[in-house]
């Protein structure tokens, strides 16, 4: 009997290696899937994620998030919804976070490997009255408690026609921080997610293996909502319950494909300039950098696995099979594959099973070098992206639908 492990990889191959298309072919099911992504909708769908502003955990707004989300799903035929549930406690909150000045080239970058090139400064936004937005300052204004407190994520399932004890887990993280909309980090991912849970629960669309769409809470305190459903549920992998109802609660985990923030990759910061074209220089007479104002040419969609987890080689199989079927499907960026994933919700699941994930730059050598100035600041707004920005959040949606579209044998269209 096949494992699970040896079951993906042949699924792995099999996207890595296409047949010859000839006159006899019959239409391709992923194509007729990833043609039903559309920019129009994945916008809509993050628009209606910032009416609860930065959706931190622990406070209302995060809540009515959650049950809007759920809402969405039903609506979209994922019915079968769940909670997770499971008591935070947060450390001691912390004062605002100093930004890091620029260093001298070679430092290390969390995840591993190495910061190159100019860098600006980073930080979290934890000063309310920083949003110069009034209605926005009052929406986001209750703070979480401190203290213990019950928490929930959202879950629910596709479950498959032939296995419906294995499943691909497609995951975003929908709570955000900064006193923004949180409309990139983490609003660009959760509409992927909620977009492709749109299209694979169309009335007509049937997979062989199952697929759970999972929004994460807490990812922004340390990753508290996956750590606690991988303690949770990790061991009811594959388990039939009751015995002989063909029902799998649980089913193997097969790949985790997570995804952050989507929308920018304008690339490496450059030197900020007055009016008269001369570099602006801070306190300390050093050069002051920042983030392009458009969109890159070259921009590309990250693809990480962590080169030091136990389930290394099949998630770098994964993050390979991801680069295959964007350059297959995908319309405009291409995919870049790193190895040094860190700081997002896959990371629990990473000794356990393939896992990657999906970002508009790479964590550690990307955005811990200040290439996005938006994030976790009052300036993560609806209104600050444009449509090449969220262009490439689509082209995110485009190449794992079409990954995950093989990997659990998707057929049907909406």
């Amino acid at each position: 009997m096949q494992t699970p492990t040896s079951l993906l990889a042949l699924a792995l191959a099999a996207i890595a290696v296409s047949a010859p298309v000839s006159a006899q072919t019959p239409p391709d099911p992923v194509t007729a899937l990833v043609d039903q992504l559309d920019l129009e909708k994945y916008k809509a769908t993050i628009k209606g994620l910032t009416q609860f502003g930065d959706r931190r955990q622990g406070t209302a707004r995060n809540r009515a998030a959650l049950d809007w989300i759920e809402a969405q799903l039903k609506q979209h035929g994922c019915t079968n919804t769940e909670r997770l549930r499971y008591e935070f406690t947060e450390p001691a909150r912390r004062n605002p976070a100093q930004l890091q000045p620029r260093r001298a080239a070679g430092p290390a970058a969390q995840g591993g490997g190495t910061l190159f090139g100019p860098r600006a400064p980073i930080g979290v936004n934890l000063d309310p009255l920083a949003q110069p937005d009034e209605r926005l300052r009052a929406l986001n204004a209750e703070l979480p408690p401190l203290g213990t407190g019950p928490r929930e994520s959202l879950y629910c399932t596709k479950v498959g026609t032939t296995r419906p004890d294995e499943m691909i887990i497609i995951s975003a993280h929908m709570d955000g921080l900064g006193f923004g909309e949180a409309a990139n980090d983490d609003g660009s991912g959760t509409a992927l997610v909620m977009e492709l849970a749109r299209i694979l629960n169309a009335p007509g669309v049937t997979t062989e293996r199952s697929v759970r769409f999972i929004l994460w809470n807490n990812e922004e305190t340390g990753l508290n909502g996956a750590h606690a459903y991988v303690a949770q549920r990790k061991e009811l992998q594959g388990i039939e319950s009751p015995p002989g109802s063909g029902r799998y609660p649980e089913p193997k985990w097969l790949g985790v494909i997570q995804h952050d923030m989507l929308l920018f990759d304008h690339g490496m910061p450059v030197p900020k300039l007055d009016a008269a074209g001369k570099p602006v220089l801070d306190a300390k007479g050093q050069p002051v950098y920042t983030a392009p104002k458009e969109q890159r040419a070259e921009a590309d969609v990250n693809v990480e696995f962590q080169v030091n987890s136990q389930q290394a080689e099949a998630s770098a199989k994964l993050a390979w099979a991801m680069r295959a079927a964007n350059e297959k499907y995908a319309t405009d960026y291409p995919v870049a594959v790193g190895n040094r994933m860190t700081n997002t919700d896959s990371v629990p699941f990473m000794d356990h099973a393939p896992a990657i994930s999906v970002r508009e730059n790479e964590r550690g050598m990307h955005i811990g070098a200040g290439w996005n100035p938006h994030w976790h600041q009052p300036t993560d707004l609806y209104a600050t992206y444009s449509d090449k920005d969220f262009l490439l959040g689509l082209n995110a949606a485009q190449t794992t639908l079409a990954a995950v579209a093989q990997l659990v044998g998707a057929r049907g269209k909406p």
